[in-house]
């Protein structure tokens, strides 16, 4: 797999960290997930694997510039 760059912001990695904390407080108080994120979810499990970037790869692409 050709490995595609990324250009990532500090205000971007900000955005994920606080969106990862809200779905980990959903996930962990067991609330119910709003409208939204249900659709969003959805829509996110119809990507398929082979178009999505592994945790390592963005990882790389991250650290070692």
């Amino acid at each position: 797999m050709k490995s595609k760059e990324i250009e990532i912001s500090t205000k971007d990695i900000i955005q994920i960290k606080h969106d990862l904390a809200l779905i980990k407080n959903y996930l962990f108080d067991e609330t119910e997930l709003t409208d939204w994120a249900k659709k969003e979810l959805e829509e996110a499990r119809k990507i398929p694997v082979s178009e999505c970037v592994s945790h390592e790869e963005v990882g790389k692409l991250l650290f070692n510039k």
